[in-house]
């Protein structure tokens, strides 16, 4: 029999190695500090994003201007070469 799973409706956040539950503001702030902790630790090309082809023009845009103007990275790769 297939595992149940319940929806997730909020962010949760890590703390003390526990789950809890957080603001919207408060989980996109924590993901912001993570990656630019990541980038001041080993560098912009410690990112990379994969974007998909089923995706649009538009949003693969944004993917890799995000990657490339605010993380400073040129790694950025996709599925639409196979």
């Amino acid at each position: 029999m297939p595992k149940q799973y319940t929806r997730l409706t909020q962010p949760l956040v890590r703390e003390n190695g526990e789950l809890r539950p957080a603001s919207w503001d408060e989980a996109f702030d924590r993901a912001a500090q993570g990656l630019q902790a990541a980038v001041d630790k080993h560098g912009p090309s410690t990112f990379g994003l994969f974007s998909c082809s089923k995706a649009t023009n538009e949003v693969n845009y944004l993917t890799q201007k995000f990657s490339r103007q605010v993380i400073g990275s040129n790694n950025i790769d996709s599925c639409n070469r196979t």
